[in-house]
């Protein structure tokens, strides 16, 4: 460790690392800033796996909790006092520059240790605690709950030195709706790594999959819930079954069950593949079966991680129209109306019907992958942020 080197506490309450979104945004940041020569320590639950590379240190089992699904849940506040409790003793023997806290439950125990310690804290936001708690469908918008969460998330988003958000779309809502000062807000959207995340063989990735040479391949990567749009995305699947009668679908993430129950419903799982969970390092070895990516998430306050994957694996992309894909994608991906069904099964099948289109998109993709979106150049914002931060 140099001179300059920094120490980074990292709180994730959350059960890291379960192959998501949020968990690949922590991991990318740990990893990139120890390729630059920093020691970061990621304080977490005790559900999870261990990544390579990065130093990670649990509270104590919880033998009845299990759950590693994204979204809130009553058992956080017990969760947390853990984590808390974890936090404080690693503070002391780590000595940690600064807290790097994910997530608003996270930046609440940061808020602790910085008064404690004197440490500075940055908040990395992911998404509106409200707006989550609401796609999670945790309560409705009619709750007397709501009011108290934007209460609460109003009281966290103060207790930060500094915040940086995984969108542009999240920065505006912090300055415009919570009423945080822009000098504390830096924009920081998530990134890829290029020399993981990169185009496979195709056949090898279908040999191994069982899928024909010969068809078409729309790919889905992420999450299985209503607000990433995996209904939506059966919906549309069953009207592309009609339309062209060639093209499959490979889905994978989880929790699938029920996605697999409704499909059989529907008549159309003989058009799908559901892998399950799909673990980080071998995403991009099954993405690159795909000939298209689609991307149907719901939610407009959160990031979309799964788009840098896509792209850096060269696959064209279908997504709902909104300020937060097309930060990412730019004028490279497909953009059709939110929510609207029957666009995107059409747009679905015209896209892999235009070959030149697809060849173009997927040199462009990868080109912006490397060159914009990569973790390398990411990690150098983020120190950045760090040192004016310390100053």
């Amino acid at each position: 460790m140099t001179e300059d080197a920094l120490r980074v506490l990292m709180i994730a309450p959350t059960p890291y690392f379960a192959d998501r979104g949020c968990h690949v945004r922590i991991y990318e940041e740990a990893r990139a800033l120890t390729k630059l020569g920093h020691e970061v320590c990621i304080v977490t639950y005790h559900l999870g796996r261990d990544m390579p590379g990065v130093r990670v240190v649990r509270t104590i089992q919880i033998p009845w909790y299990s759950k590693l699904e994204a979204g809130p849940s009553w058992h956080k506040p017990y969760l947390d006092l853990l984590l808390l409790w974890k936090a404080l003793t690693e503070v002391r023997s780590f000595r940690p520059h600064l807290i790097h806290a994910h997530l608003h439950e996270g930046t609440l125990i940061g808020s602790v240790l910085k008064k404690l310690f004197r440490i500075p804290l940055l908040f990395d936001y992911q998404g509106s605690l409200s707006g989550e708690s609401l796609n999670h469908g945790f309560f409705r918008a009619t709750s007397p709950l709501l009011k108290i969460f934007k209460l609460i998330e109003r009281f966290i988003d103060r207790r930060a030195d500094h915040i940086i958000t995984s969108s542009d779309k999240g920065r505006q809502e912090l300055v415009n709706d919570w009423g945080i000062g822009p000098e504390k807000v830096t924009n920081l959207i998530d990134g890829v790594d290029t020399e993981v995340f990169r185009p496979y063989p195709q056949s090898e990735a279908r040999r191994e999959l069982g899928i024909s040479g010969h068809v078409k391949l729309v790919v889905y990567l992420g999450l299985f819930n209503q607000y990433q749009g995996v209904d939506l995305l059966l919906d549309a699947i069953a009207l592309v079954r009609k339309k062209s009668p060639d093209i499959r679908f490979l889905l994978m993430g989880f929790p699938e069950k029920e996605y697999q129950r409704k499909a059989s419903d529907m008549g159309i799982d003989d058009f799908i593949t559901f892998t399950g969970r799909v673990s980080y390092d071998r995403a991009p070895f099954l993405l690159s079966a795909g000939d298209l990516a689609v991307s149907p998430k719901l939610s407009q306050t959160e990031a979309n991680g799964k788009l840098f994957n896509y792209m850096a694996c060269g696959l064209p992309t279908v997504a709902f129209d909104n300020q937060i894909n097309r930060e990412i994608l730019g004028d490279h991906g497909i953009y059709v109306e939110r929510g609207n069904t029957a666009l995107l099964a059409s747009t679905i099948v015209s896209t892999l019907q235009n070959s030149n289109l697809m060849s173009s998109l997927s040199e462009r993709l990868i080109e912006r992958s490397i060159k914009i979106h990569s973790w390398d150049s990411r990690s150098r914002q983020l120190v950045s942020v760090y040192r004016a931060l310390l100053a």
